[in-house]
């Protein structure tokens, strides 16, 4: 994928958005509660398509939806509510304890400050029935941090899948739950701190220093060691003895980062974005890929920064690498919170030849954006826009991409 020169720019200058666009076709999978708060995916049923978990914050559910296939993708998503939990912050798949069938896990915040094991019936025949599913308290997480974020990850190569876990506020942590030998018996999860933190935004696992194990990419937004920074994996063997990860600094101590993405470049190497707030982004990627007015960033790292005008947009929430228009360059898609009135809270950057266009993706309507992920879901060959938005209750939805 061609990396237009001018995103390599300090600061850019970005038009707003082209009037003469249109918002995409905005279709619905579920907006039954309030406080739809992140959208997490994989395929749990083997059918090819990703299907969706989301937490409900203010509604206090967990629901998984089942994508029904391009066909029917632009209806409303056959769903099930697989747990009761107050203040959920995240959900996210995982087959905790190896039966075949993708149980889902919770992180709540709030006066819950606890995280939650919803284990799936092994039955498929079941999944969809919201009495076959079991929720429990994972007891070394109760009452202990402000829970926003889990990584599945087989961590220490035993007992299947563990949990990289992240948290905000008092105690806050970045850390990893050990799977004991019977995953089922909830009491015996174990908790490992890695790193202080202040708000931890994202967990992205990517191989940094290519030593064929995966590393975390996280953005820390708050507090004394804010910023974007890798943890380094010391190997599996080597974490089931007790070795630390070590913290290594990407930039950005001196911004407000929220989510990232995490892409491959040129000879192995990661390039790291991070929509900040009030607005804009950061790219930050190896010094040994400078261009004129980077910015010296931790060891071995420099940024690039994009500046969007704010009376246009929201604040910075979220941001995804992805070629929207099929013309086989780079453009990014950017959410965003505090899009009140007639702000666009979904928009994608346009990179062209002269440089940086902002184009709708929402229009006005919706006002706290999440998480962006990237899926044709209608199979016509272009990606579409799955988010969801918790303070006008548009719910859990995707935008059609009128590419193709």
């Amino acid at each position: 994928m061609k990396i237009v020169l001018a995103l390599l720019t300090l600061i850019l200058m970005v038009v707003s958005p082209c009037q003469s666009a249109s918002p995409w076709q905005r279709h619905t999978i579920d907006d039954s509660s309030r406080g739809a708060d992140g959208v997490r995916m994989a395929d749990v049923n083997g059918d090819g398509h990703l299907d969706i978990t989301t937490g409900w914050e203010e509604g206090g559910v967990i629901r998984v939806y089942l994508n029904p296939g391009p066909e029917k993708a632009s209806k409303i998503w056959p769903a099930v509510t697989v747990g009761l939990v107050k203040s959920p912050e995240d959900a996210v798949f995982a087959d905790l304890d190896g039966d075949g069938a993708t149980d889902v896990v919770s992180s709540c915040e709030g006066k819950t400050r606890t995280m939650f094991f919803h284990w799936a019936p092994k039955s498929t025949d079941q999944y969809l029935d919201t009495g076959s599913w079991k929720t429990e308290s994972a007891p070394c997480t109760e009452n202990q941090q402000s829970w926003m974020f889990a990584l599945p990850m087989d961590v220490d190569g035993r007992n299947g899948v563990d949990l990289i876990v992240s948290s905000k506020g008092d105690n806050a942590s970045i850390g990893w739950l050990e799977s004991p030998e019977n995953p089922r018996d909830v009491s015996a999860w174990k908790y490992h701190r890695l790193r202080d933190a202040g708000w931890v935004m994202s967990l992205v696992p990517y191989d940094m220093d290519n030593d064929g194990d995966l590393d975390v990419v996280a953005s820390d937004r708050k507090g004394a060691k804010r910023g974007v920074l890798w943890l380094e994996n010391p190997g599996a063997k080597a974490t089931s003895e007790g070795a630390s990860w070590k913290d290594h600094s990407i930039g950005g101590t001196g911004r407000e980062n929220m989510f990232l993405d995490v892409i491959s470049h040129r000879e192995k190497s990661a390039v790291v974005y991070s929509a900040v707030k009030p607005a804009g982004l950061v790219r930050f990627q190896s010094s040994s890929y400078r261009k004129p007015a980077a910015i010296d960033e931790g060891p071995g790292w420099v940024s690039f920064t994009i500046e969007i005008p704010g009376e246009k947009l929201g604040t910075g929430k979220s941001i995804r690498s992805a070629d929207v228009n099929l013309d086989g360059s780079e453009d990014l898609v950017y959410s965003c919170e505090q899009a009140n009135g007639a702000k666009h809270g979904v928009v994608w950057l346009d990179m062209t030849q002269d440089g940086l266009e902002i184009r709708p993706i929402s229009g006005p309507e919706g006002v706290k954006f999440d998480l962006i992920q990237m899926v044709d879901l209608d199979a016509d060959g272009d990606l579409d826009v799955i988010t969801c938005e918790e303070r006008a209750n548009l719910g859990v939805f995707w935008y059609e991409n009128p590419t193709r």
